[in-house]
């Protein structure tokens, strides 16, 4: 998705509008006496803000032209229902308006099917989302949704865990002077974590100072997990040397990694 060109949809974004905080109120004052002028210029100054948002889904690899015109959906919608009276700036209130518009338009355009029970529970719990939010200013809890809806929460829970949209490790989640954040940035390794593999290299550093015969019995013992009898069977001294050759390598081990 070519996110990076100045023009979309016909829009030069090189030169879009940025209202002031005194502009906005004085326009959102003639929006309310149905001045669609003043509606119009709002849209306009508010463009920044749906290309700032569609560039987190760059890697949907949908046309850019028809996120940012899906994106003005949101943005018109969040504009006919914000409340001014409220302490809420209008981009807090915009913002998941325009995500939840986009993530809309490409679910319905995925590729998989979802049972259309599923769909109509979905959508009407989104339906009334945006009823609760647009009265209360704030984002409703599923149990406020559910009520509405009269469904029961674990029916509203699953289907809008249906229609997510996939994540993909390589999505952008935030991006700062060219600097881009991803998903898989924020997923923690539990097995192969920095500090892990720190201390593999200390202990193979530990292991390269023991003797072939000693090196041989601990990696026996330890890594593959043979018992001292099998050990001992394999190179052919009894289980007490081994057992008594195990513990003095441990024990050189050890006093190498302290220092």
């Amino acid at each position: 998705m070519a996110l990076n060109k100045v023009e979309i949809c016909g829009v030069n974004t090189s030169k879009l509008p940025v209202l002031t905080n005194a502009e906005k109120e004085m326009l959102f004052e003639r929006i309310k006496k149905g001045d669609t002028e003043a509606r119009d210029l709002y849209i306009k100054g508010n463009l920044r803000l749906v290309l700032s948002i569609i560039k987190r889904f760059s890697a949907s690899n949908e046309n850019a032209d028809d996120l940012f015109q899906i994106g003005c959906i949101g943005l018109m919608k969040a504009i006919d229902n914000f409340d001014t009276t409220l302490n809420v700036r209008f981009s807090t209130y915009a913002v998941p308006m325009i995500i939840g518009e986009i993530r809309r338009y490409l679910r319905d355009n995925s590729s998989y099917r979802i049972p259309r029970s599923l769909r109509d529970i979905a959508y009407k719990a989104m339906q009334a989302k945006e009823r609760l939010a647009k009265n209360a200013q704030k984002e409703p809890t599923l149990e406020e949704i559910a009520a509405e809806c009269e469904i029961p929460v674990e029916d509203v829970v699953y289907a809008l865990d249906a229609i997510q949209t996939p994540l993909s490790l390589f999505d952008p989640v935030y991006t700062d002077g060219g600097d881009t954040l991803y998903v898989m940035d924020q997923i923690s390794d539990k097995k192969n974590k920095e500090e892990h593999w720190v201390e593999d290299l200390s202990l193979s550093d530990a292991l390269s100072h023991l003797n072939e015969r000693d090196e041989h019995i601990i990696r026996l013992r330890f890594f593959e997990g043979k018992t001292q009898i099998e050990v001992a069977d394999e190179i052919h001294i009894s289980q007490a040397q081994v057992s008594r050759l195990e513990k003095n390598a441990l024990k050189s081990m050890q006093g190498y990694l302290r220092t």
